[in-house]
């Protein structure tokens, strides 16, 4: 799962070497916490948090597929 949201991110951003991904994993769900340089949250974000939506509802598409919890993506600040 951490691929298809960095393989997403990376080419938005202008620094992908400062985007890591926190994983923590409960019994019922899955938190992504991705943290970026400062200027790149605005981009991840998009306007009035377009692509940060579309990223959620890919991510959420495919842990569908894969597991059965449900799984949040968060962007840190």
């Amino acid at each position: 799962m951490e691929d298809i949201i960095l393989a997403i991110v990376k080419p938005l951003v202008d620094h992908p070497e400062e985007v890591t991904i926190d994983t923590q994993e409960e019994e019922s769900r899955i938190t992504y916490r991705l943290s970026l340089h400062p200027e790149d949250i605005g981009k991840v974000i998009g306007k009035h948090g377009r692509v940060a939506k579309a990223i959620r509802t890919i991510t959420t598409a495919a842990a569908n597929a894969a597991h059965q919890k449900k799984v949040y993506v968060e962007i840190a600040e």
